[in-house]
């Protein structure tokens, strides 16, 4: 699942060395391993990935 309005980026919290996470976010957000992306994404509704980033950010 991917649009236009919500393209894959890089997460901030990714590390320069490979090891990263794409997202795409809108309504839900979509996570995956930017080298294993053929493995498939996880979904979680935006107030869930909003507070997930709230807790860890703190």
């Amino acid at each position: 699942m991917n649009s236009p309005q919500h393209p894959w980026h890089k997460s901030s919290y990714s590390s320069s060395t490979g090891e990263c996470v794409e997202v795409s976010e809108g309504r839900e957000t979509l996570m995956r391993d930017t080298r294993n992306r053929e493995l498939g994404q996880v979904s979680v509704s935006a107030a869930e990935w909003s507070a997930l980033i709230n807790a860890i950010t703190k």
